[in-house]
């Protein structure tokens, strides 16, 4: 062999070597993300749970307010369901975008509910409903947290994914772009909620 052809077969060694690397470090942020969005999807189920006995809690005082009540339990099968879904194929930027819809949806009507809460002092007062709102919003700062770690890891793996070199690969054994999950798209919902016990 000659000079040339063992430059060669260096130069190909290098690029095949740096190609299984950048691979596996994609592989690697990918699963990293459906990782991430186990641990939402834990939060999501308990938040899910506890919605039932916080409405069931309200019902006793709001006879009258039932159209908020079913509104809040329209909205939690709804993102219980985008949940399910969306934990089958954590990759899926469809049902992760689906996801999200479900939740801010869930988010604004349980925004309502306490907005109603406010105006009954003896639900404000019932043992029952302090503990369960408490509880829901240790739950919601959890997804919080879990929502941050996820679109962390989404991020990482986005910028991977379409920074060059790294992109060659990617395109080329179809890696694709995650979506981030978003706790609100208007500036209305980025108001916070009162709630006062």
């Amino acid at each position: 062999m000659s000079v040339l052809q063992w430059v060669l077969l260096l130069a190909a060694l290098v690029v095949f070597f740096w190609a299984v690397g950048a691979y596996n470090r994609l592989v690697r942020l990918r699963n990293g993300i459906a990782n991430a969005f186990g641990q939402i999807d834990v939060q999501l189920k308990r938040r899910h749970d506890l919605i039932p006995n916080l409405v069931e809690v309200a019902r006793k005082y709001l006879e009258h307010e039932s159209q908020t009540l079913e509104a809040v339990i329209a909205a939690r099968n709804q993102a219980r369901s985008a949940e399910q879904a969306a934990s089958g194929a954590p990759l899926n930027p469809a049902l992760i975008s689906t996801l999200s819809g479900a939740e801010q949806m869930l988010g604004g009507a349980l925004g309502r509910l306490m907005a109603v809460v406010e105006d009954y002092p003896e639900l404000k007062a019932d043992q029952n409903m302090r503990e369960l709102s408490e509880e829901l919003s240790s739950t919601e700062n959890r997804i919080g947290f879990a929502r941050q770690a996820y679109n962390d890891q989404a991020n990482d793996y986005n910028d991977a994914a379409q920074q060059f070199p790294t992109l060659i690969v990617a395109r080329l054994f179809n890696f694709q772009p995650q979506s981030m999950l978003e706790s609100t798209t208007s500036e209305a919902e980025r108001q916070p909620v009162k709630v006062q016990f």
